[in-house]
């Protein structure tokens, strides 16, 4: 290769690899890990050849390129959380080896290793102070990761507190489970969520979530696998700092072997690619370290990687096989998943005869037909995948497949929406859909059916006891008493909370209803809009999509869902079940942002989006996505970026946390203020200078310094205990205005 040769193949691969680390770090793996290090490896042997065409931006300089993410404070690691180099051979293990060697006998040093697997996950720094958990960061580029203790909290096999009270920096891999993420996945299916890539991206985006009530339901875990710093100074080797960290608490890496010699490395190796299926969680190769750390302190380290460690790494093992068949399966949600039946063939110690092929996109990219031999392997040694077709054996004898134009279960359409990739049932009764359909019937937003979980659910399907959603409603006592074991209470109350709901409003029956792109937002508002279920069946699609609320893909699925017969005879059954179907109208409604349109931007840390979204809509508001003449506040928390320039440019009020609280909270002195909400409120921790409660008896039982022994008696009369609960300190710290509001609370209570 000439030097002009070089240049253009180095400005050729510094471009992907970047794009292809940012994807990576964006939990959106676009290439196999082993492309990825085959590309890194060209990379580096070219600037090898020419070191004067090595620039400080190539990614072979840097640390790791992982961007800080909004939302999360910058941590500056006390120390570096360097990546490992890369070999691909035995040839280069043995290289390692030989230098190893060298320096050992240069330093008068024992040379040992130990050999561990290197687990396919998230690298973290975790900080302990006497013992108990203080901070955990991410390792971001290596110098600087992100602060996600909160989160890393969340993670059952984290320590909060040591079992000896030291100080000490370690690193760990959070990942998730084999077990634990096909889990993950199925559930994503089922909610028409897209199925993580694997279980590193499934890992990263679930601990860098800025919402930790997220996190914690993700199956997240961890291995510790190194000592970063301690006090400590009597650990002299790292298998010895290993079962140290064991001893006082840690979940260490259960893959370490320590080795005498390059034979018994090399011997490690081989036993951990052999053993790799069987492990509970996927591994992207074996590491091998000096086990030494007088040693390695000697041998030291370049700017990114120790100089006293290697990552052994495993190729992607592939295979030949036929497409027998292609079937479509309907997901509970209606998604209609094409699937390829394979000649068995075993993958990497599994038996593998059928894979999906994600959707109509992915089977025309491929060009994947039916009698085609194809090669495949396991992404990310977990989930099998068509890699590519083998054109040149094809005989003419195979067939081109199409996606159904009706659903392959109930014959309902099956409809492609613009800008999407998957084909769905629309139909709202298809026995496919019908445990996610009641699922979605009878959840909190929708007609708040209490009782019904999951498991339930699955049971009442299972004994054929509901064919359809509209079945609910014709459940008996005898039909659920034997569902638990407390039956005949749990049979009553689960009736008494299905007769409840045929209560409910018109906006939670057309949520119920599960239309596509219809939530409780536009639900409300076509509600407010047609008043009854029929005027909005009658709906024209024209009209719908004049609305201001509905766009037109929206305005099609609500068309063409009223379209099916399976819908209208779904609401006719809700309807003979005596379920409500028009608006109710509200009286004495606190309207005081009807009208105002807010846009919610930043990390906030009093409210979620949604709860925040919740308040304004409660009081007449409405939220949108972006800013604009017609807005009126935006709601801005911590790094919030455009939107709130674009807000300051247009003049447009933002309002801080503090002040929504302010705007939701504050009441006149007309006494609008009921015991419950200044409770909850109260509790909440939000300062309400100037509450009182006319026509209540009052509150602050405990406040003995202020109120008279009459007033404490008719207090006790109070069916709300929750002012007992209070004491007077507290209410003094959370009222700097105290002796103002017991002057006007005494005054309206001897009126």
């Amino acid at each position: 290769m000439t030097l002009q040769e070089a240049k253009e193949r180095i400005n050729e691969l510094k471009p992907k690899i970047e794009y292809y680390t940012i994807k990576y770090y964006e939990d959106e793996q676009v290439i196999s890990d082993f492309d990825f290090d085959t590309l890194m490896k060209e990379l580096k042997q070219i600037e090898e050849e020419y070191p004067q065409l090595i620039t400080t931006d190539s990614p072979t300089q840097k640390v790791g390129t992982s961007p800080i993410k909004k939302g999360f404070k910058k941590v500056t690691h006390k120390v570096p959380l360097q990546s490992l180099q890369d070999v691909f051979s035995f040839e280069e293990v043995r290289e390692f080896d030989t230098r190893m060697q060298k320096l050992a006998e240069e330093y008068n040093l024992p040379l040992e290793y130990v050999v561990e697997t290197k687990i396919d996950g998230l690298s973290t720094a975790l900080e302990y102070k006497n013992g108990i958990f203080v901070q955990g960061a991410t390792r971001g580029n290596g110098l600087v990761g992100e602060d996600v203790t909160d989160n890393l909290k969340t993670v059952r096999s984290i320590p909060h507190k040591l079992k000896e009270p030291i100080n000490i920096i370690v690193r760990g891999e959070i990942f998730i489970g084999k077990k634990e993420f096909d889990e993950l996945n199925e559930a994503r299916m089922a909610d028409e969520e897209e199925r993580f890539a694997n279980a590193r991206n499934a890992a990263a985006g679930s601990l860098r979530q800025l919402d930790s009530k997220i996190t914690a339901q993700r199956p997240l875990d961890i291995y510790i696998f190194n000592i970063q710093e301690t006090e400590d100074k009597t650990i002299t080797t790292h298998y010895q700092g290993l079962e140290y960290l064991e001893k006082i608490g840690f979940n260490v890496n259960p893959v370490k072997i320590l080795c005498k010699n390059i034979n018994e490395v090399i011997k490690a190796i081989e036993k951990i690619g052999k053993d790799r299926e069987s492990l509970t969680f996927g591994i992207d190769g074996a590491v091998v370290k000096v086990n030494n750390l007088e040693l390695r302190e000697k041998i030291g380290t370049t700017y990114k990687t120790p100089k006293w460690a290697v990552a052994y790494k495993y190729p992607p093992e592939k295979k030949e096989t036929r497409v027998k068949d292609i079937i479509c399966q309907v997901g509970r949600t209606g998604a209609i998943t094409p699937m390829a039946i394979l000649d068995t063939v075993n993958v990497a110690g599994s038996n593998i005869s059928k894979t999906t092929l994600h959707n109509e996109d992915f089977i025309k990219e491929k060009d994947i037909r039916i009698g085609d031999t194809v090669i495949i392997q396991k992404a990310g040694d977990v989930i099998p995948e068509i890699v590519e077709v083998v054109k040149s054996r094809r005989t003419g004898e195979e067939k081109q497949f199409e996606m159904p134009k009706t659903c392959p279960v109930c014959g309902a359409n099956a409809v492609r929406e613009e800008g999407e990739a998957v084909i769905r049932c629309i139909g709202v009764e298809c026995p496919a859909k019908l445990y996610r359909g009641i699922l979605h019937f009878v959840s909190k937003d929708a007609m708040d059916i209490k009782g019904l979980g999951d498991a339930i659910i699955d049971e009442l399907i299972s004994r054929k006891l509901i064919e359809n959603i509209a079945d609910l409603y014709k459940l008996t006592l005898e039909d659920l008493k034997s569902l638990k074991k407390d039956g005949k209470k749990f049979a009553q109350n689960l009736i008494d909370s299905i007769e409840e709901s045929k209560t409910r409003d018109l906006y939670r029956v057309i949520t119920s209803l599960g239309i596509r792109h219809v939530g409780v937002k536009l639900a409300k508002s076509l509600a407010k809009e047609y008043t009854t279920m029929d005027n909005l069946i009658d709906a024209e699609l024209e009209e719908l999509k004049q609305k201001q609320d509905v766009g037109l893909i929206t305005a099609e699925s609500i068309y063409n869902f009223f379209k099916q017969e399976q819908s209208i005879d779904l609401i006719n059954r809700l309807k003979q079940a005596g379920v409500n179907m028009q608006l109710k109208q509200e009286h004495g409604t606190d309207n005081r942002f009807d009208g105002k349109i807010f846009v919610l931007t930043g990390a906030l840390e009093k409210f979620s989006r949604e709860e925040a979204s919740e308040v304004i809509e409660k009081f007449g508001g409405k939220t949108s996505s972006s800013v604009s003449k017609k807005t009126d506040y935006v709601l801005a928390g911590e790094d919030a970026g455009s939107k709130l320039k674009k807000a300051k440019e247009l003049g447009i009020t933002i309002l801080t946390e503090e002040e929504l609280n302010k705007k939701e909270m504050r009441r006149d002195m007309e006494g609008k203020y009921t015991f419950k909400e200044f409770y909850e409120n109260l509790e909440n921790g939000y300062q309400i200078y100037y509450t009182y409660v006319r026509n209540r008896y009052l509150i602050f039982k405990t406040a003995e310094n202020c109120y008279t022994q009459k007033l404490l008696s008719k207090a006790e009369k109070n069916p709300q205990p929750a002012h007992a609960m209070l004491t007077f300190k507290r209410v003094k710290e959370m009222f700097p205005h105290m002796e103002e509001i017991e002057y006007k609370v005494m005054n309206t209570w001897h009126k």
